[in-house]
């Protein structure tokens, strides 16, 4: 019994620093990364710096929520380009898909294949087990400057665009 218990309390640890590390983005520089876009294009964290980066986790193309979720980016994407923001989805798949995906839906913005699961591991969002990973659905919000200063950790894929939208106006009003 005494092994069990310690691991259990091994086991609990582990998942609650994993739940901290997750929560406690704000305020810290966002991870650097080097990811191929739809068009295969490497694309680095300093391609944004400057502006206004929202980077938002979805779990695969092509599903309903995520199609969702890209639907609303795209339809406000004036709205996003005039308050300076850049908009970059991320998720597991392979740069085909996103290409496929970004043409299927005409989406105007940045998909980022995180194939080798690098960012959504510094990020804290890999999910699954084995061979079937996914990301959980998250947004990080990361400042000209290349400070995360808002982590959705619970997003609805119907209005978190807008959401979004109405934060950084938030934010932008009190510098």
């Amino acid at each position: 019994m005494g092994n069990f218990v310690k691991y259990a309390a091994l086991t609990l640890g582990l998942t609650l620093s994993q739940l901290s590390i997750a929560g406690n983005w704000v305020g810290t520089p966002a991870p650097a990364f080097n990811l191929s876009d739809q068009t295969g294009k490497v694309r680095q964290l300093a391609d944004f710096k400057g502006k206004w980066l929202v980077m938002y986790f979805y779990p695969k193309n092509h599903t309903s929520g995520c199609t969702e979720e890209a639907k609303r980016f795209r339809d406000q994407y004036p709205q996003f380009q005039k308050q300076n923001i850049n908009i970059v989805g991320v998720s597991l798949d392979s740069v085909d898909s996103h290409k496929s995906f970004a043409k299927d839906y005409n989406l105007p913005f940045t998909l980022l294949a995180d194939t080798n699961k690098d960012l959504a591991k510094k990020m804290g969002v890999l999910q699954g087990y084995g061979a079937f990973s996914f990301t959980s659905r998250e947004t990080f919000l990361i400042d000209p400057q290349g400070t995360i200063v808002y982590h959705y950790d619970d997003v609805n894929p119907s209005t978190h665009a807008s959401q979004v939208l109405a934060d950084v106006a938030k934010l932008s009003a009190k510098k």
